[in-house]
Parts: structure tokens; C-alpha cells; sequence
């Protein structure tokens, strides 16, 4: 198996490398009649869209507005879909979306070409295939996850027919940490923060950083809200285990912890686990959410919570000892344009791959019980 398809009953292959032609996907599975044109889409690809400032993810150019967090790489995103719409709905049948890219600058990997860069996949990727695509790191490239965006906002456009939301946002970058939370807030500051003080702070000492020729990582927090009780698949396809292989196929996420995750590890069974009530509207309802909305790998009803860890972005400009194709030990300096930190655009990303698994988890679900 090559490991570029995922899900089962909404499935969903991408293709595409970092500095080839174009980018895409193809959704199959995905209910007809759902409303959905290429606007939804390039709502979401804008999010992600590199060098943008979050406030302008209407796909507006601001001058004097580039994220300082992001690569200065200029994508317009724009997707086109190929199939599996008409009349603004889905068909049923299978969507392609294709997104071209038209700014790539591939001389400036010139100097890896024999050379590993350490903290990417090149030696992963040269091991596996005894080839690999030097040029932004090909299919490894976080450029890959614009395809997943453009899936994701299928997928959550299926959802919201349910009362289905996914919502993601930076709880630290750079090692500051917020201390308040307002999601009001996230789309109006550069780090997609719930915490607007916090965010000024982690903005500058990314300023600090990359003037250094240096990068951080940081923590996204991701909730889904309205997702009914009853989803994930006993014993291997427990829901809380579908979103972790999701989130981490997510080439920077380096770990994921759901409700009260590590910290459960230090908590008496009286303090973790979650009372159970009857709500005001007659169902059941939770007092707590230590168990972040799964239990036994199947979803209980209360918000499913969990956060993701984000590892620093390995393009770095400091001097790196490395190996080259030969095996002899060298120097590396890693030029081109790169993300500082990739919690602002990892956000949309982290949503996509959630709604994706949720989407997927609805359908298998009808197929259950009468």
C-alpha cells in the first residue's frame, strides 16, 4: 500500500509534490446533495495559504500584512473542481480538486542536493526509495497539506448539515503559553491564538527567532462540538485512535493528547472520571471532560477535545552537521523561504484532518443499527 488514500466509507486520496505542477485530491463517498462550490473551499486553502495574514483569509492581499511566523512563499491556492458538483451540490459521485502551484523557486534547493537536511525526511524518504525529490522535499513537503484542506472543507461542509463544527487554534508558540481564552479572538492575530496579549508576545519572540535564523514549535488545540454519541468502531477503529493516526500523518505534529491527556496519568479515578447528569434538553450531559468526549473508543456526546504538539520547523539558516549521498560528514545551510512557525497554518490543517475522520466515522455509523 503507497499510503495516499485514507478513510473508508469517505475516502479521500491526494497527490501532488511541493514544487511539481499541481496539488490535488479525490474525495469518494461524500453524499450527494450537500451544498458546496469552490468558494467553501478556498475558504479554508486561504487559512492555510502561505505568507498570509490570518485576518485576510478572505484571499485579499494586504501590502505590509505577511505573517512574519510564515515562508514568504506566494500561492494563490486557487482550486478548481474538476468533478462531483453540479449546480452547487455534490453528485454523489467522486469529486477532484485540483490546486496548481506557480511559485515554486527550485534553485534554491541547489546546495541538498546530495546533502540531508537534519529534522526533515530526506534521509526517511532516501532509505525507503533510494530516491528522493530534493526540491522543498516533494511528497514530504508541508505543501502536501493543502490537498487535505481542500478535503477537510468537504468534509465540514457534510457536517454542518448535521450540526457538526471543528474549530482549531494556537494555545502556545514559541514557548509562551495563553493565559485567557477568546475565540472570538483567533482569526484576528497572527498566530491564530485564543489569547490576543499572549499572541503579541509569541509573534515577537518569532521576530527574535528568525532574525537568528532559527524556528519554534508550538501547541494547537483542536474541539468538535455537536458530534452525536455512537461514533468509532470497536476494537481497532476506536475514534480516539482514527484522529490520532489523522493528526499524526500531519508531518510536523510530534504527539496529541485527548481531554486531560498526560495529566491524567496524576489523577485518582474520583477525579477523572466525568459525572454524568441528565441535561436541560433531556439527554445526557457531562460535568466534567477528563475523557476529552471518547470513551472506549467511541464518542459519548460532549465535545471532543484534544491538543497537538508542534515540532519546530527544521528549514533552518544556522550551520548543521550532516551527512551527504556519500556517507561524509558535512555542513549544511538551509537557504529558500520558510516557515518560522507552523501553528498559524497548521490550524486549518488540523481541522481538516478531523472532519475528514468524523465525516468518515457518520457514515460507517448509518450502517450500525436500523
Amino acid at each position: 500500500m503507497a499510503g495516499n488514500s485514507f478513510g473508508d466509507a469517505f475516502k479521500v486520496t491526494t497527490f501532488g509534490e511541493s514544487h511539481g505542477p499541481a496539488l490535488g485530491v479525490i474525495v469518494d463517498g461524500c453524499p450527494a446533495g450537500i451544498p458546496i462550490d469552490e468558494a467553501i473551499i478556498q475558504r479554508d486553502l486561504d487559512r492555510r495559504r502561505p505568507g498570509a495574514h490570518p485576518a485576510d483569509s478572505d484571499g485579499t492581499e494586504r501590502s505590509g500584512r505577511l505573517n512574519p511566523a510564515m515562508t514568504s512563499r506566494k500561492e494563490a491556492d486557487a482550486c478548481e473542481i474538476l468533478s462531483g458538483v453540479f449546480e452547487g451540490k455534490t453528485t454523489g459521485t467522486a469529486l477532484a480538486i485540483l490546486i496548481r502551484n506557480t511559485n515554486q523557486r527550485s534553485e534554491d534547493y541547489g546546495d541538498i542536493v546530495r546533502k540531508f537536511r537534519p529534522g526533515h525526511a530526506d534521509f526517511g524518504y532516501f532509505s525507503k526509495y533510494g530516491i528522493r525529490d530534493y526540491r522543498g522535499g516533494g511528497r514530504s513537503s508541508g505543501r502536501e497539506t493543502a490537498a487535505r484542506v481542500a478535503a477537510g472543507a468537504i468534509a465540514k461542509a457534510f457536517l454542518s448539515t448535521l450540526g457538526t463544527s471543528v474549530r482549531a487554534w494556537t494555545v502556545e508558540a514559541a514557548g509562551i503559553a495563553c493565559e485567557t481564552c477568546d475565540e472570538s479572538v483567533i482569526e484576528s492575530n497572527q498566530l491564530r491564538a485564543c489569547d490576543p496579549v499572549a499572541a503579541e508576545k509569541m509573534l515577537k519572540r518569532i521576530i527574535e527567532l528568525k532574525g537568528a535564523g532559527d524556528s519554534a514549535g508550538g501547541i494547537v488545540t483542536c474541539r468538535a462540538r455537536g458530534v452525536p454519541a455512537g461514533l468509532g468502531e470497536p476494537v481497532f477503529d476506536k475514534l480516539d485512535g482514527l484522529l490520532a493516526g489523522a493528526i499524526l500523518s500531519i508531518g510536523a505534529v510530534k504527539g496529541i493528547e485527548f481531554g486531560s491527556g498526560f495529566a491524567s496519568a496524576r489523577m485518582t479515578g474520583s477525579q477523572w472520571n466525568d459525572p454524568m447528569r441528565r441535561g436541560s434538553d433531556g439527554k445526557p450531559s457531562f460535568e466534567s471532560n477528563h475523557a476529552g468526549g471518547i470513551l472506549g473508543g467511541i464518542s459519548n456526546g460532549a465535545e471532543i477535545a484534544f491538543n497537538v504538539a508542534i515540532k519546530p520547523v527544521a528549514s533552518i539558516s544556522l550551520p548543521q552537521r550532516t551527512i551527504d549521498l556519500d556517507g561524509n560528514e558535512v555542513d549544511i545551510e538551509v537557504r529558500g523561504r520558510h516557515d518560522v512557525c507552523l501553528c498559524p497554518r497548521i490550524v486549518p490543517v488540523v481541522e481538516a484532518m478531523t472532519a475528514l475522520v468524523l465525516a468518515d466515522a457518520v457514515i460507517r455509523q448509518r450502517g450500525a443499527r436500523q
